[in-house]
């Protein structure tokens, strides 16, 4: 069974098939590193990408309501028990309207609504601006910084280049005050 989720201007739904074009769009070269081992290169890399996405009741496809067209997708991992790592992807022809906003603050209702959620967290690269201002937006909380925490490129050398990482989260008794 797959769940969609509509917002005034969104739909977030499971992955199709025919969304294999537009997803090469934002992970034919992604921007972010730490989705940098998600590149996909041709149309068959998309669809594998699709079928794997739709195996998973924690991913969405982040689509316009009226037009079904595909702009980023949503994703959230489960920690025993009640605990959600998230994050996003948009694609960067729709940044800057406010769909991350809706569709990531409807997203973290869902999780706490209908999921169980107690706790949902995000990494964020330190560079990575928009994400660290959206997840302020979002009402999550600043935890901390994890220095030279993970290295998803090398650098020229080949060796390692390690990163630092935020941590944003909200608890279920903050997000319903919000």
């Amino acid at each position: 069974m797959t769940t969609t989720i509509t917002t005034e201007r969104l739909c977030l739904r499971s992955f199709m098939e025919k969304d294999a074009a537009t997803l090469l769009t934002y992970l034919g070269n992604p921007r972010v590193n730490c989705f940098k081992d998600q590149k996909l290169s041709a149309t068959e890399d998309a669809l594998r990408y699709i079928t794997e996405k739709q195996k998973d009741n924690l991913c969405f496809a982040i689509c316009l309501k009226g037009t079904d067209e595909l702009i980023g997708e949503l994703f959230a991992e489960k920690e025993e028990p009640d605990t959600f790592g998230i994050g996003w992807h948009i694609n960067k022809l729709f940044e800057g309207k406010g769909y991350a906003y809706e569709a990531a603050s409807t997203f973290i209702s869902w999780l706490f609504d209908c999921k169980g959620a107690r706790r949902v967290y995000g990494y964020v690269e330190s560079d990575n601006i928009r994400s660290q201002n959206l997840c302020k937006r979002l009402g999550m909380r600043y935890e901390g910084c994890f220095k030279e925490f993970i290295s998803f490129v090398n650098n020229p050398d080949g060796t390692p280049r390690y990163e630092d990482t935020c941590v944003y989260a909200v608890l279920k008794k903050e997000w319903s005050k919000i």
